[in-house]
């Protein structure tokens, strides 16, 4: 039998859940109480927050650690310590405050006027303003340049005078020349980006990023350093970037947007010299005008420059700090609105920003995956939601970092759950955990137990809520769930058939194509692959048998994302893998040019004779890719909405399979590359089930049939050869009757449960949020009538009670026969009918928004409330 398999059916996996812990200076008893409920609810790890805590690093912060860590020391449990007093990462405490100027932020901005010559005799003022907030950043001016504009579009041309030496005393002397020229004033200060950042490290600075090192990371070692690699697992970074826009929440922000500050550090002006040569301060104005062939090249250089100083002195050293010291570094950086490769809030590139860490990492919050919103933009808290990033491209740019780097193992960690209010429940928790599952994520930070009095406003729904939240006591069936799948889609060698190139240098270097509209396309018609950066792909990938290799990945084919621009290194890296027999798929066209602005000609003219390489429409990639056989999974049916993840074990193959549409079920035939015995895994139960496959030479093809948010795991291999027996998966069969009642209504809420309160007698099931039935109840709703059985009705009953919102326990004769956290509600009563008479109890618990309709919950799609049935007995 597969270890993994034999694992998780004999509750042996290991913890994949690791939920924030709100600390805000509680006392002991609350703490302890709430390690009692996070390891009661399945959950064998935490990860401490200051939210704030208001002694961060004093005596009472130093108590409350004591007591977290000996109630994980009791319960086996391990702990993870978000690195700083609040979020984002990068305050180091208030360390920064009083720090000097080398050590804290630093950023380059630009001032201009504009002249028209020819004048001789010209003057003008450009004295750098005094600091003054919200009016002038200050600073000192560094570089007077100026260039020459043209007379009819009024952008920047190639020609510029440098004017340094020509200013005296805040005033510049000059003899203007012809036509229309721009005088910038290049200035360097420590004021400017994001004002409640003012006083965070530098993250381009290695002695700034030691200051967040010395102050929270030390100090926890010197006081428990015994614990570090045991009970203390490592550190987390949340959302550490640049935060260099005073727009924080410009989504946009990169070289060319006016008006804004950009990173900097001094180590910038030798590492553009190195690219420029000594006249490099010329073209600094074109990071924020267009302006001639060097546009191009200087934007390019410079995220370059910026995100590899980035990566160096903050990921890296953190990193290697907590790997020195016994325990690993995690986190995430935003990913929202694709600024996953831009400045702002961002971190200018992913795979860079996170190369560091131990684990991969991504976050999702705020309503930004919403079921069955796969592409069509949502209203989201910080304006349109970008459903198309948000299902096709952030889980799997994380997921294929944890594949593309060894000392990550495989692992990508997911945030999940926050500030989506307390609409939020199991259901839709469980849509997203399979919405990571399926792309690869196998660790879980749930967003978040916080120890504060009830209703705690910050960032809804609290997973205990000190004990209000009415679904906490199904929560750990979630998380058995996850820890399952998670142990059984970890560890193997993930099965991918293409490669897409991360975009990140070419919307560096002109016009682009993000890389999730490929991954989109692929996806749709079940084809995974991962998603490479250009590092990755100039020094991380060989080429055999025609097949592109990346550590234990494999890959049929190279997808390159429309592109104007890739840089002279990746270029002729991807025409050498093309003449190593790779087949690269070059999507809406060839590039034109290089990112350092020369058209590179040659190099582009032997890529496009090359007879691996391809020019392909969008919407005909799939397409082109099933023709040339280069898939894994073949679906019979066009199935938008059918998501798979396949996994290699030594003794066996996993699938796992996602109806990622909230309503509409899926009927199809699969064709698995795989022979011999198959069956289903139900983790939800922690059964393998029989399966319906027929081989056709050297695949299988197999029945599938998901409700709508379902999942099921196809497992094939020798690991099944010890399984004698298997139970049927369950289904509906033939109507034996409608149950309609009447029915005997009862409440509770979380604290009453399981004593319930006499309510009404209800002849028809409805919607009970409607205003003259409970509409502000939040809590647990009974529903019991009788049930008549006669056992010639058959041997096998299975009770479906149609629409449920949205936990459902069903008893019968006062015996639990399950609980279902989400559709379809059906339950197998062969074991409890009896002849005549039945007692039936159905159980139904909604979520707290009922109770308390919180601002974060008005961006989703409310559920009604109870159960709505039909309910109705089934049975062979």
């Amino acid at each position: 039998m597969s270890v993994k398999l034999q694992d998780v059916l004999t509750g042996k996996e290991e913890n994949y859940i690791l939920p924030f812990f709100w600390q805000h200076g509680e006392e002991e008893e609350v703490l302890r109480e709430e390690m009692a409920r996070i390891y009661e609810s399945g959950i064998k790890a935490v990860c401490i927050e200051s939210r704030p805590h208001p002694d961060f690093l004093g005596p009472k912060w130093w108590k409350d650690i004591d007591v977290i860590l000996d109630e994980a020391r009791t319960h086996g449990m391990r702990v993870w310590i978000l690195d700083d007093d609040h979020f984002p990462t990068g305050h180091a405490a208030g360390r920064l405050k009083e720090a000097p100027r080398e050590l804290r932020r630093l950023y380059v901005y630009e001032n201009h006027v504009d002249a028209v010559g020819p004048r001789n005799n010209s003057a003008f003022l450009i004295s750098t303003l005094p600091y003054i907030p919200g009016f002038s950043n200050g600073g000192t001016c560094f570089a007077v340049i100026a260039v020459k504009r043209d007379p009819d579009t009024g952008e920047l041309t190639d020609e510029t005078v440098e004017l340094t030496d020509r200013v005296e005393n805040g005033k510049l002397f000059w003899d203007v020349p012809d036509g229309y020229w721009r005088i910038f004033s290049l200035i360097e200060s420590e004021h400017g980006g994001d004002s409640e950042k003012k006083d965070y490290i530098n993250h381009l600075v290695a002695d700034s990023v030691r200051v967040l090192i010395n102050t929270v990371h030390e100090a926890f070692y010197e006081r428990y350093r015994e614990d570090f690699g045991k009970t203390i697992a490592g550190f987390f970074s949340d959302e550490p970037g640049f935060y260099n826009d005073k727009d924080t929440w410009d989504y946009n922000s990169k070289p060319g947007k006016k008006d804004v500050t950009l990173p900097w550090c001094a180590e910038m002006f030798s590492l553009l010299e190195r690219e420029f040569g000594p006249n490099y301060k010329r073209y600094l104005p074109l990071l924020w005008y267009k302006g001639g062939e060097n546009t191009s090249r200087m934007r390019y250089s410079y995220m370059n420059l910026l995100s590899r100083l980035y990566a160096a002195n903050f990921t890296e050293q953190i990193g290697d700090w907590c790997r020195e010291h016994g325990v690993e570094y995690i986190g995430h950086v935003l990913e929202d609105g694709n600024v996953h490769a831009r400045l702002g809030c961002g971190a200018g590139h992913f795979y860079r920003a996170l190369g560091g860490q131990d684990m991969s990492g991504l976050d999702v919050v705020l309503w930004q995956l919403k079921p069955g919103f796969d592409d069509i933009p949502t209203k989201g808290f910080a304006g349109e939601s970008d459903s198309e990033f948000f299902n096709y491209g952030m889980a799997k740019m994380a997921v294929s970092l944890a594949h593309l780097d060894p000392k990550k193992k495989g692992r990508t960690m997911a945030e999940v759950f926050g500030a989506y209010g307390w609409a939020e429940g199991l259901k839709l928790m469980k849509w997203i955990t399979d919405h990571m599952l399926v792309r690869g994520v196998n660790y879980f930070v749930p967003h978040a137990f916080s120890p504060k009095d009830y209703p705690d406003q910050d960032c809804p729904p609290h997973l205990y809520a000190k004990g209000k939240n009415p679904q906490y006591r199904y929560y750990r069936y979630l998380n058995h769930y996850t820890n399952r799948l998670s142990h059984l889609l970890s560890g193997g060698t993930h099965v991918a058939t293409a490669a897409v190139l991360y975009h990140a240098e070419a919307e560096w270097s002109g016009e682009f194509m993000y890389f999730h509209k490929p991954v989109k396309e692929l996806m749709r018609k079940q084809i995974d692959c991962d998603v490479l950066p250009c590092d990755t792909i100039v020094n991380g990938v060989s080429v055999q048998d025609g097949k592109l290799l990346m550590q234990d990945e494999s890959y049929d084919c190279l997808i390159i994302p429309y592109s104007e621009a890739l840089p002279t290194n990746v270029l002729n890296r991807l025409h050498q893998l093309a003449d190593l027999g790779l087949p690269i798929f070059f999507v809406e066209g060839l590039p034109s040019r290089s990112s350092e602005g020369d058209l590179n000609q040659e190099v582009l003219e032997r890529l496009a004779a090359n007879g691996k390489v391809k020019v392909v429409p969008l919407d005909k990639l799939a397409g082109r890719l099933q023709a040339a056989g280069y898939y894994d999974v073949f679906v019979k049916d066009n199935e938008p909405f059918l998501r798979c993840y396949h996994v290699n074990h030594l003794d066996s193959q996993v699938f796992m399979f996602f109806n990622e549409h909230p309503n509409k079920e899926i009927i199809t035939e699969v064709v698995l590359p795989v022979t011999g015995d198959i069956r289903f895994y139900d983790a939800y139960t922690n059964q393998v089930l029989e399966a319906e496959s027929v081989i056709e030479g050297d695949r299988s093809v197999l029945k599938l049939n998901l409700p709508a948010s379902e999942t099921i795991v196809v497992i094939a291999g020798l690991a099944l050869d010890r399984i004698k027996a298997a139970a049927k998966r369950m289904i509906r069969g033939n109507l034996i009757t409608a149950i309609e009642g009447p029915w005997t209504v009862t409440t509770a809420t979380s604290e009453q449960y399981p004593s319930f309160i006499p309510w009404i007698k209800l002849d028809n099931l409805s919607d009970l949020s409607r205003p003259e039935l409970l509409p502000a109840f939040s809590g647990t709703v009974r529903y019991e009538t009788d049930l008549n059985w006669s056992l010639s009705s058959g041997k096998q009953a299975v009770l479906d009670l149609g629409e449920a919102f949205e936990t459902a326990e069903v008893y019968l004769n006062g015996v639990s026969s399950g609980i279902r956290l989400t559709a379809p509600y059906r339950f197998d009563l062969s074991e409890l009918l009896r002849e005549g008479s039945n007692t039936l109890a159905i159980e139904v618990t909604n979520t707290l928004v009922f109770e308390t309709p919180d601002f974060l919950s008005r961006l989703g799609q409310l559920d009604p409330s109870g159960l709505l049935g039909p309910v109705c007995l089934y049975g062979e």
